[in-house]
């Protein structure tokens, strides 16, 4: 039989499988993969729009199902007034708008809080508004994640929902991708959701080579501390999966019952446990099949379009934009700012993927790779990388005794001698979170006075500390800071 064309049908099977083998990746003998430019830049297109239709089409969803999972059956990927800046994609722009225009791939701590102070003011939460006001009083990253010093770095998940584009910017190269990630996301958070870091940025890059989903959760288990509750809990998804393949709705109550451990607080919202079970479980249940997979990702509820922008940033990796955009969905090329002062207002869904994929080109060359023209095309030569563990699990215990041990006398040297209102209040803030505080008060209690008052001319910090912080880890910084003879503010004030 003819085509209108009068190719035989074998003739285009032929052609088809001569254009994908061109655009194929190709495997080297020294353990690096040639990637035509073309595949990298649909693979780079395809993981933003797919993080994008994630986050904004999966708003609609977040945090409504909490006690029950959600109910939908039919979903159409769309933007017909193109993407707009929101907190789960427009922080990894701020960085990589900054990092393009420096020409660095790992900005510097007083570059972050600089980005923070003049461009990441409005719409954050939890974590990011709490990190945000330990900048005011001269906190740095990785400090302003640590869970020293922030009571929602232990749980949040800022660990994941900020990590995507730094997958994206490490093809087939997961041990940088997760040190690109937490170069970033560890201005947040710390302990187990630094693990989510490393995991899903792993995944992210594995994605670029491989598209079986096991296999991609596989290198992301090998990216984690393996006493990380992290793994048990992707372990525990994957188990319920194989008993339940087509059940997912007994998995999503098996995760409820096991890792809904805080009677509906924030952190059985906002926390690692459930929103990473929610992930894998959209991957797995999800099959390869994009539309499945936000589906799942927003009948699992939590915070669904945290976990549907992260499994969407994979599957679409896996589907390229090419294949996306002959969907037929209604998507139109604007990334409008809505949130982040000083930052392009002319942005699009194609220049912001631009960006990354100019960032991906400096970080092969820099890991060794090179950029080559083969029968007169572009292809990346990209140095593979084995999944690994980059930052293991931290102990808190041994935290507070090495900043306490490090700090002590700092601290007391600028309580009995400085005058400068932030440094006293960054001195008071350290001493109350490190159990310094009260030995502070009984031998010099003039100068404590004056530190605590220095804290009290930032009034955000003392917002955050008493309204903004999560039970549990709040309630114990709360009870130091009230021993200290820190008062609570008679009344909750805007901070944004």
């Amino acid at each position: 039989m003819k085509t209108k064309d009068s190719f035989t049908i074998p003739t285009i099977i032929l052609l088809i499988t001569v254009s994908l083998a061109i655009n194929a990746p190709a495997y080297s003998a020294d353990n690096s993969i040639d990637m035509p430019a073309e595949t990298l830049r649909d693979k780079i297109r395809g993981g933003l729009l797919g993080q994008l239709l994630g986050n904004l089409n999966g708003l609609k969803h977040e945090m409504k199902y909490i006690n029950a999972p959600g109910n939908v059956n039919k979903y159409t990927p769309a933007l017909p007034e193109g993407a707009r800046t929101d907190d789960d994609t427009d922080l990894e722009w701020v960085y990589i708008v900054a990092m393009q225009r420096n020409n660095t791939v790992f900005l510097s701590p007083h570059l972050i809080v600089k980005l923070w102070k003049e461009r990441i003011n409005n719409r954050i939460w939890c974590s990011n508004q709490y990190a945000r006001q330990l900048m005011d009083i001269c906190f740095l990253p990785p400090l302003t994640g640590s869970i020293v010093f922030n009571p929602w770095a232990n749980f949040n998940i800022s660990g994941q929902f900020i990590c995507e584009s730094f997958g994206l910017v490490a093809p087939a190269m997961p041990q940088t991708a997760a040190r690109i990630g937490l170069n970033y996301t560890r201005v947040t958070i710390d302990s187990e959701p630094a693990q989510t870091t490393q995991l899903f940025t792993t995944m992210i890059a594995t994605a670029f080579i491989n598209d079986d989903i096991n296999a991609i959760i596989d290198a992301g288990l090998k990216a984690i501390d393996p006493k990380c509750a992290i793994r048990q809990i992707v372990n525990d998804v994957r188990k319920w999966h194989r008993r339940y393949p087509k059940d997912w709705r007994t998995t999503r109550k098996l995760v409820k019952e096991k890792y809904s451990k805080h009677n509906g607080a924030m952190r059985d919202r906002n926390g690692h446990e459930l929103n990473t079970a929610s992930t894998i479980a959209a991957l797995l249940y999800g099959e390869g099949d994009f539309v499945k997979t936000l589906i799942t990702a927003f009948n699992f509820g939590w915070d669904a379009d945290n976990n549907a922008a992260t499994s969407g940033t994979i599957t679409g990796v896996i589907k390229g934009y090419r294949w996306m955009m002959q969907q037929n969905w209604q998507i139109v090329d604007r990334y409008h700012n809505t949130t982040r002062d000083n930052m392009p207002m002319d942005e699009t869904i194609t220049s912001f993927a631009d960006r990354i994929i100019d960032l991906s080109e400096r970080v092969i060359i820099e890991n060794g790779g090179q950029r080559k023209t083969i029968s007169g095309q572009i292809v990346y030569s990209i140095p593979l990388e084995k999944p690994k563990n980059i930052l293991p699990l931290p102990n808190l215990t041994d935290q507070i005794t090495r900043m306490q041990i490090e700090n002590k006398s700092t601290i007391k040297t600028t309580i009995l001698n400085e005058n400068d209102n932030q440094k006293l209040a960054h001195a008071a803030y350290s001493a109350i979170c490190l159990d310094l505080a009260q030995t502070l008060k009984q031998n010099h209690p003039e100068r404590w006075s004056k530190a605590l008052e220095a804290l009290k001319k930032y009034p955000k910090v003392v917002q955050v500390l008493f309204f903004q912080s999560p039970f549990t880890e709040g309630d114990q910084l709360r009870k130091k800071a009230l021993t200290a003879g820190l008062k609570k503010p008679k009344q909750k004030i805007k901070i944004w």
